[in-house]
Parts: structure tokens; C-alpha cells; sequence
């Protein structure tokens, strides 16, 4: 995971479906952006290579990506940024992508999917990485690679593909002459991102668990609530992700090498290890709910208990305080408090008190109610 992809604005990640309005009534194929409305620039870099050599180029013209691909390299071009349809046409209509190709990387609220063509493969990914304070933020990235190029679309700049980078830049690339291998290799470091993700969520899981034995509050229970949501927008990436993985290992198209093959197995298998652990964590946090609930339910009765004792002590003393709050007169006869005039009086009734509220303490604490 790189720090590039950490100094954005969070955006959370929605279940729901983003606004597609604007759609309504357009044939199929339209190039129509759905996703935020955002004035950022568009940038476009280029990275040319084969097995010896490299080239790297940024902020080039949308028509140059074709012309520019030279026999024996793989070219690998990347797009931060897809809020401008027509350029996203043109990229595409230079690879000769189809136009419902081109909807589908417009489309950011796209289910991850995988399409097979005779000169492509169309790879839609969510890539997510945690949030500054806490969250997720989520981003659709779209994968096209065919033979000798690959295209890769963002919503925004930043990534977990600096790795990625890094391998190219200092070799050896002997791995990467087929577009099949490096378009793994992306989608391997989402996957990674994944992870990462999953470890601060364990992180929290596991603070708060100690939290909410010890001395649980109302803000716990947000954040139970928040984890929640959290691992429902993990989860919803993820599914598919599977099914997208074992369709690249399944295939039979000459575009994905037998020898890439077994990394994307392998690559299935860590995809299945992480829905494993989100579903692992779903338990976690709904039984993270049942723990507050008991722990509150636990304090309630420890301070129940308190105040029954201390009414249950008092009861007593105040019948005796009532009883000698009496306005009876010793005068009238032997039987009209003749307490009241014993000189010792006052020292009795404390003492009967004070004897009386021990002796209920030291039964509480023998019947083990204290």
C-alpha cells in the first residue's frame, strides 16, 4: 500500500447506486460520465517498455497513445480521471474498444465484471484503502489489456500501483512482455490493499472488544454501527471479485498466457482468503453488539443491585425512625413510648441502627448477593 492513495478526501463507499439520470433514454453504448462531478485535471502517463528498456511520459494528447506504441513493447497507459467522456472516447476508439466498453468505464457505480473480446479483456475493479479517520475510501478502477498494451482508468490520481512501478522501473521484466502478467500484477495490489484494510479493521474489532468489557459507552456503539456499514461496503467488491478472478483463470483466450495462469490462481486464492476474513469480522462485530448490549445490561444490574441493597438497609432504620418520630407521650401511660424517657435513649436508637444495618450487610455478603 503506498501512501499516494492516502491524502485524498474520503469518500465512503456507497450501497447504494450513484445517480444515473442523466442516462435516462440515451441508446446503449453512450458515453455519459456517472460518478462525482469534479473540476480536478485529467492526467495521462505513459510507461513503454520491453524487456531491456523503459519510457515514462505523463499529460500526453488523447490521439498520440496508438501511434506512439512501438513492435515488441507492451505499453502500459494510465488515466487519473474519467469525468470527461470525450477524452475517454478517444483513448478508447484508439484501442478500438466498443462503445459499451466505453459506458462501462464511465459507469462508476460498475459491479465488478470481466468481458472477454477477440482483441481484449475488460477488467472492472474496486479499489479501496483506508481513510484517514477511519473509513474507506473506494474507488472503481477499469483494467483493458490486450496484446501488447494495457489501459487502466481512475477516478482520481493516487493508487496502490507504485509497486508495481517500482518492479518496471528497476527490473528485471521478463515477467512483464505480456500485458496479461501486468494486468495481474494490478489487480494483485488491490487485492494487497485489501488486506491492509482488513488489518486495521481487525485492529479496531479487537480495541473496542476490550473497550466494551471493560467500560462501555454510547460512542462504542457507533462505531460497532460504522464498523458495520464498513465491512457490508468491503463485503460488496469483493463477491464478484471472485467470480472476476476465476473467470481469468478459466479462460481459454489467447490473450491470457498459460504461464500467468498460475499466479492468477493464486491470485483466486488470496481473493477467497479476504472474503473469508470479512465474513470472519461480520461475526465479530455482530457478536461485538451482543457484548455491548451485555455489558450495559451487566452494569444496569450492578447498579440495581447497589440501590436495592442501600433501600433494602434503610428500610428497617426508617421504620424505626418513624416509629420514634411518633408523637407519643410517656405520660399517658407505659405503654406511650416509654423509651422516651430512658436517658440512654438516643445512643439505643443509633446503636439498634447502626447494628441492624451491619447485620443486614454481613447477610447480603453470606448469601452472596454483594
Amino acid at each position: 500500500m503506498t501512501s499516494s492513495g492516502m491524502g485524498h478526501p474520503r469518500r465512503r463507499g456507497s450501497i447504494g447506486v450513484k445517480r444515473i439520470s442523466t442516462k435516462r433514454g440515451l441508446p446503449p453504448g453512450s458515453a455519459v460520465y456517472v460518478g462525482e462531478k469534479t473540476d480536478a485535471p485529467i492526467t495521462v502517463s505513459v510507461i513503454d517498455y520491453d524487456a531491456d528498456n523503459l519510457q515514462e511520459r505523463t499529460e500526453i494528447a488523447a490521439d498520440r497513445p496508438a501511434a506512439s506504441r512501438a513492435p515488441g513493447n507492451v505499453t502500459w497507459i494510465n488515466c487519473d480521471g474519467i469525468h470527461d467522456p470525450a477524452l475517454i472516447t478517444r483513448i478508447g476508439e484508439s484501442f478500438g474498444l466498443h462503445p459499451l466498453v466505453i459506458e462501462d468505464i464511465l459507469n462508476t457505480d460498475q459491479r465488478p465484471k470481466i468481458d472477454i473480446s477477440e482483441h481484449y479483456v475488460f477488467v472492472v475493479v474496486k479499489m479501496l484503502y483506508p481513510a484517514p479517520d477511519d473509513g474507506l475510501t473506494v474507488e472503481q478502477v477499469s483494467l483493458v489489456f490486450g496484446e501488447g498494451f494495457l489501459l487502466s482508468f481512475q477516478e482520481r490520481a493516487g493508487d496502490v500501483f507504485d509497486p508495481v512501478r517500482k518492479r518496471l522501473r528497476e527490473g528485471p521484466r521478463r515477467r512483464f512482455i505480456h500485458s496479461d502478467y501486468l494486468a495481474y500484477a494490478l489487480i494483485d495490489a488491490i487485492v494487497d490493499g485489501y488486506f491492509l484494510v482488513l488489518e486495521q479493521i481487525g485492529d479496531r474489532v479487537e480495541s473496542i472488544e476490550h473497550k466494551l468489557v471493560a467500560h462501555p459507552t454510547a460512542e462504542d456503539l457507533e462505531t460497532i454501527h460504522r464498523l458495520k456499514r464498513e465491512l457490508v461496503v468491503l463485503r460488496k467488491p469483493i463477491w464478484p471479485l471472485r467470480e472476476v478472478i476465476g473467470g481469468m483463470s478459466r479462460s481459454e483466450t489467447p490473450l491470457i498466457d498459460s504461464a500467468t495462469g498460475v499466479y492468477i490462481r493464486d491470485l483466486y486464492e488470496h481473493a477467497v482468503q479476504v472474503l473469508d476474513t470479512v465474513e470472519t469480522y461480520r461475526d465479530m462485530v455482530s457478536g461485538l453488539l451482543d457484548v455491548y448490549l451485555t455489558s450495559v445490561s451487566n452494569r444496569m444490574n450492578e447498579v440495581m443491585k447497589v440501590l436495592t441493597v442501600i433501600a433494602t438497609i434503610f428500610i428497617p432504620l426508617t421504620f424505626l425512625a418513624g416509629v420514634y418520630g411518633m408523637n407519643f407521650s410517656p405520660e399517658v401511660g407505659g405503654l406511650n413510648m416509654p423509651e422516651l424517657r430512658w436517658p440512654y435513649g438516643y445512643v439505643t436508637f443509633w446503636g439498634a441502627s447502626l447494628a441492624l444495618g451491619i447485620g443486614l450487610l454481613v447477610f447480603f455478603r453470606r448469601k452472596g448477593w454483594l
